[in-house]
């Protein structure tokens, strides 16, 4: 008879599979042309989450009864290449392997909850929508992606369900792709991941070249979370840190990256709810807290992180203030949360147990923000009739600045009101001179390949217009 060990590893392995088949049962009637009908993507739904909760729960309830803190399931090397050379750089593996701890149980069981309740209300909320299945199916694909980047246990498959992620929740964006506005934000959320994924990618690189291992039990020794400890020089975990920081603030939409919290709205509320209230905006968090033995080791580390995420705090409270519709106030709303949350991730270095602190206060943020965000369309219809009823507008509290100068106060309006001028300060003086170096590089190759084919380079002969590269438009 199976032990509670190996019950464990099929738990764990049905946790994997649940979410893999939901995807599977969706795409391919997708592909072929025959999309199932509303009440089978609804069942398949319900009974792929069921399932999958269930096996995590089982999982959870093995750990407990056994005291054992570190369960991992290991599907073996993928890719496997030695080379020569000196150093722990010479061999490189892809292992493709996932781990059940105190810190990846909680957060897939949060998003197996959090993705029921949201998939059981975008069942009614999208309705006969023309886009119903399309919603579902890319709805499958983030719920694959964040139980991978929870229970990754490598950097590599991490860094396959952080894609899952980005790619799901910029299509959803862009769902309502009949007006350019869902198309435009979508493109802008998409670019600002790609900058989070190359600086994730070069920290698996960075790290590999440093250690020869991109599996975090092997970098930290097998030692259970919180408490593991990393065989790096401080100045080698403030590089790979910050690179990894630089991936959490495009994640999580951290300064300077948060202009792109509010264009994410453009989505349906039931997108909105999941991700960028409850779980895709806090996975930025969630990697720095995988990461903690890093801040251990470099305390210039930790102070980057406090500092940033006070920024960030301070930051989207003062936008938050002067927002005119829910979902921006409840998403600023979310952000502030997520800056005091690295506060904690950053502070843990000189308070260890602050790491529990943080993740207590994502699990609970996030299921706060998740009904506020479902709320969100009816909330409205609450407040106009309870003024109806009291035949006058709600009293607003005034805030905490109104005791500040009247011309601090228009100044502070004016930048809430421009959200900082950071999508501004991005594009001019970050994608302008990116695009126009590029541009520079294209003329150069013109040039050379118009030399090499033994033509002129004439302006009498101009490149067609097709191959010119397009200005970048300013998205204010």
């Amino acid at each position: 008879m199976p032990d509670l060990g190996q019950y464990a590893i099929i738990c764990a392995t049905i946790v994997l599979l649940a979410p893999a088949t939901l995807l599977v049962v969706l795409g391919i009637p997708s592909l072929v042309g025959r999309p199932l009908s509303e009440q089978s993507i609804q069942l398949a739904g319900r009974w792929a989450i069921m399932v999958a909760l269930l096996a995590a729960l089982g999982v959870l309830g093995v750990m407990l009864s056994t005291g054992e803190r570190h369960v991992v399931l290991d599907l073996g090397a993928w890719v496997s290449v030695q080379y020569s050379g000196h150093g722990p750089s010479t061999h490189y593996h892809f292992i493709i392997k996932f781990e059940f701890d105190r810190l990846s149980v909680p957060l897939v069981i949060l998003t197996l909850v959090l993705c029921g309740t949201v998939g059981a209300f975008a069942t009614r909320y999208l309705h006969r929508e023309p886009g119903f299945n399309r919603f579902f199916v890319l709805f499958a694909v983030f719920l694959l992606g964040m139980v991978t980047a929870s229970l990754a246990d490598t950097i590599e498959t991490l860094f396959a369900g952080w894609e899952l992620v980005g790619l799901s929740s910029a299509l959803l964006i862009a769902y309502f792709h009949d007006r350019p506005a869902p198309c435009r934000n979508g493109f802008h959320v998409w670019v600002v991941y790609r900058v989070s994924d190359a600086a994730l990618l070069l920290a698996a690189v960075v790290l590999h070249h440093l250690t020869g291992e991109g599996d975090f039990d092997q970098l930290t020794g097998n030692a259970p979370w919180p408490h593991a400890q990393v065989a790096l020089t401080p100045s080698q975990a403030l590089t790979v840190g910050l690179l990894l920081l630089l991936a959490a603030a495009g994640k999580s939409a951290l300064v300077p990256f948060s202009g792109w919290l509010p264009r994410a709205m453009e989505g349906p509320t039931p997108s909105s709810a999941v991700f960028y209230g409850a779980l895709s905006v806090h996975l930025g968090a969630f990697l720095l807290l995988r990461m903690s033995p890093l801040i251990t080791i470099s305390v210039w580390l930790a102070i980057v992180i406090v500092g940033l995420g006070f920024v960030t705090a301070v930051y989207a409270y003062l936008v938050g203030t002067v927002q005119t519709d829910i979902k921006s106030a409840l998403s600023f709303a979310s952000l502030a949360q997520v800056g005091i949350i690295v506060m904690e991730i950053g502070l843990g270095h000189w308070v260890p147990f602050l790491w529990y602190v943080a993740l207590v206060h994502l699990l609970g943020h996030a299921c706060l923000r998740t009904l506020q965000f479902v709320r969100a369309p009816s909330l409205l219809q609450d407040y106009r009739n309870l003024e109806n009823a009291l035949g006058e507008r709600l009293p607003r509290p005034p805030g905490p600045l109104v005791a500040a100068p009247l011309r601090l106060r228009g100044w502070l309006y004016r930048f809430a009101l421009e959200r900082g001028y950071l999508d501004a300060i991005l594009i001019d003086y970050v994608v302008r001179p990116f695009v126009r170096l590029f541009q520079w590089f294209d003329r150069l190759e013109r040039r050379w390949t118009l030399w090499l084919d033994g033509q002129q380079d004439s302006p009498r002969k101009p490149v067609p217009q097709e191959l010119h590269p397009q200005p970048v438009e300013q998205v204010r």
